[in-house]
């Protein structure tokens, strides 16, 4: 396997890692809407062919050598697991909880990205990331507001998922180090595909001509959005992207607005501005660079 010098560039990753959490937030919108009519692993097989097919046409054009061939295979296999876990979890939660309430609940995730990053990749994490991931959790916190709590099971489920998360996102890391995006995405929506398909005996409801859009638009905007995110890995350490998934709050509440007209209390609000002041932070610090920065090989 060829070897490539990747250069660090935090912002650029910070970058491209906004707009994937952009999309994220638009999937969970979409999906949110079709789990009042479908089972879950439906419609994460249906957003899972999506991905496979354009994946799959791009990486046999461009002539990647095979992921399953790669020594982080079995990783691959683990974090798809991982993710399928946190997406079963996650929008199972969706049923009971409103978007903001339910992304709010989720970014338990960012903050256990930090420990892991210094754990598992031995990652060197300067004051501003600290700043800002703490800055973040504090403000996801005050917009959780412990104290009136939604039903016990779905925060529940929100929590695990985020955990889940986590740890795949730490591992997208470990293995963006030698294989290409676009193989990433074709193995892991692959599994997921097998994986769902399973329980089509049980689940499988054919869709309507509104129900094959969104499932269509869904799997469009997961592409878009996985493809963004695994970039900005390949860029930033994974302890930079962390405080940015934050920024995914905001979405969840324009969306959860236009959608279902969902108005977020006034908590919520200062949680939120705390979360932008955060990000501000990180992207300041970012800006100025750390010493040492260098540039890292990735074969």
């Amino acid at each position: 396997m060829k070897s490539e010098t990747v250069e660090v560039r935090p912002l650029a990753g910070i970058a491209l890692a906004c707009a994937g959490y952009a999309c994220f937030a638009l999937q969970d919108a979409l999906v949110k809407w079709l789990v009042a009519d479908y089972e879950v692993p439906e419609i994460l097989f249906m957003r899972s062919m999506v991905i496979v097919i354009i994946t799959g046409v791009l990486v046999r054009y461009r002539r990647h050598p095979s992921i399953f061939k790669s020594p982080y295979r079995g990783t691959v296999v683990l974090r798809s697991a991982l993710m399928l876990i946190a997406w079963l979890l996650f929008y199972n939660a969706a049923r009971y909880l409103g978007l903001a309430e339910l992304t709010t609940l989720y970014f338990s995730a960012p903050i256990i990205v930090m420990f892991l990053s210094i754990l598992v990749l031995k990652e060197t994490i300067g004051p501003g990331r600290w700043i800002a991931c703490v800055g973040g959790f504090i403000g996801v916190t005050i917009a959780a507001n412990p104290t009136h709590s939604p039903n016990l099971l779905p925060a529940a489920m929100c929590l695990t998922a985020g955990f889940c998360w986590a740890w795949s996102t730490i591992l997208i890391r470990l293995v963006s180090r030698s294989e290409t995006t676009l193989t990433q995405m074709f193995a892991t929506s692959l599994l997921f595909a097998i994986a769902c398909a399973l329980s089509f005996p049980w689940i499988w409801k054919t869709p309507d001509a509104t129900g094959w859009a969104l499932m269509l638009g869904l799997g469009l905007v997961a592409t878009l959005g996985q493809f963004l995110l695994y970039e900005g890995f390949r860029y930033a350490p994974a302890s930079a992207l962390a405080p940015v998934e934050y920024s995914g709050l905001l979405w969840a509440f324009v969306y959860g607005y236009l959608i279902w007209a969902e108005i977020p209390a006034v908590n919520v609000f200062v949680g939120a501005l705390i979360i932008v002041a955060s990000s501000l932070v990180l992207i300041a610090w970012e800006r100025h660079g750390e010493p040492g920065r260098k540039k890292r090989a990735a074969c």
